[in-house]
């Protein structure tokens, strides 16, 4: 037997995910890898930045930039120099509906490693010091953001897409939010999101299984339950077919469109995953790309894609252009988008998409930790574990009357809000 069959006998498999014993309220998963010493771990808890407070926006995000400042018994210099000692990685981020993080470490110092996660998550120290350095790191970040073009589109289109809900805030908050925040907040909202329930957890590497549960219960196990978290109400797109201009005297205007979307968990999520590469999602082969870019040189890049949260999905767009062929590059996007909806693909379009989306899918599993967070985020959504084994099947079967169908609910009539940040002329 040579190396390659060896490498290729005992590389990780994402299909082969067996589950791991677990306290209640945690749902975990391994993937066995003996090819390198090293054990990648994913985890989500539910709840992210609609979860803010009103009036106080940014405060998960400073919460997960504040659990690596120093926990238990260590300060944050102590705790930043115990991960770099044993070159661990221990990252936390948010989303709109989930507060989640990543740990990679050595086989050799995974007992180091582990403890420092479980002191991170259910120790944090949210020292003064600590919380007023992230917020003025915020804030600078905030004041950078002020005169950035694409910043300031995609705030406008969210606020205007979602007003009055939790979603139309912005998830890092704004200058007079974040300096609102109080260790009360921060303490209050760990609390209510760093628990069992809904937590899930995915492990790939070189372990055993009992290895792996006793790190589990180790890093999570001790978590008190969940508080209740706020609900978040069903929303949609508002303001559909209206173009919002965000006054900014650049010479190029930023771009951000929208259309209603399918989300993960439905059964159109795929068809319309399909129909969304064929638009947009395509790097180089999609319609926007060609007849925006290549055809017209209208921009440097224009695409698509889908985007799931708890309460909405959506079909989100960019571009940027000149501003004086703003109009020109909207109707283009327009004119496309009206084309997929009365003509649909051609049935050598659809097939060449499906083709890219099934022999592309493996390389989003290349590594250890890419294997790990897409586990999780499939536990996250509730697809069930054996939605990687069946992924590809999905997306070949999928038909014009699929398309057709996913169209209608994502592509509608084709108004979109549209938001542009420059001077666009005659927009």
């Amino acid at each position: 037997m040579n190396l390659a069959e060896t490498g290729a006998r005992t590389a990780p498999s994402p299909t082969q995910a067996l589950p791991v014993p677990a306290a209640p309220g945690i749902e975990a998963w391994q993937v066995p890898s003996p090819v390198v010493p090293m054990i990648a771990i994913a985890f989500t808890f539910e709840g992210g930045a609609a979860q803010d407070p009103e009036g106080k926006s940014g405060t998960v995000q400073m919460l997960s930039r504040l659990l690596d400042e120093g926990a238990g018994d260590l300060s944050s210099d102590a705790f930043q120099e115990a991960l770099a000692a044993r070159a661990i990685e221990l990252s936390f981020h948010t989303g709109p509906d989930s507060l989640g993080g990543s740990l990679k470490t050595l086989l050799s110092h995974a007992d180091e490693a582990i403890r420092l996660l479980a002191l991170a998550l259910a120790e944090p120290r949210f020292e003064p010091t600590a919380i007023e350095r992230v917020r003025a790191q915020m804030i600078a970040s905030l004041r950078y953001q002020q005169n950035d073009p694409g910043v300031l589109a995609s705030r406008r289109y969210f606020r205007e897409a979602f007003p009055s809900h939790p979603y139309g805030r912005p998830s890092a908050g704004t200058i007079e939010s974040v300096s609102a925040i109080t260790r009360d907040d921060l303490v209050a909202m760990h609390r209510r999101l760093v628990g069992r329930g809904g937590l899930k957890v995915a492990a790939v590497g070189a372990f055993e299984t009992d290895q792996i549960a006793a790190m589990i219960e180790r890093a999570f196990g001790h978590l008190p339950e969940a508080q209740p978290l706020d609900p978040v109400p069903p929303t949609h797109i508002h303001e559909r077919g209206r173009r919002i201009v965000v006054d900014l005297d650049v010479p190029q205007s930023v771009i951000r469109f929208g259309l209603s979307g399918v989300a993960w968990r439905d059964p159109d999520f795929i068809p319309a995953y399909v129909l969304n590469h064929i638009l947009g999602g395509g790097a180089f082969t999609s319609r926007l790309f060609q007849e925006v870019r290549e055809k017209r040189g209208l921009a440097y890049s224009v695409g698509t894609s889908l985007t799931s949260h708890r309460a909405v999905a959506m079909t989100w767009g960019y571009t940027a252009t000149k501003n004086e062929r703003v109009v020109e590059a909207l109707d283009v996007i327009g004119d496309e988008i009206h084309r997929l909806i009365t003509e649909g693909p051609s049935d050598d379009e659809l097939q060449k998409a499906k083709d890219y989306l099934t022999g592309s899918y493996a390389l989003g599993f290349d590594t250890s930790t890419k294997i790990a967070n897409q586990l999780v985020q499939i536990a996250f959504e509730g697809l069930g574990m054996d939605y990687i084994a069946r992924r590809n099947d999905m997306v070949a079967n999928v038909t014009q009357a699929d398309i057709r169908r996913a169209g209608a609910r994502t592509l509608g009539d084709g108004k979109m809000l549209v938001v542009a940040a420059g001077r666009p002329t005659g927009l």
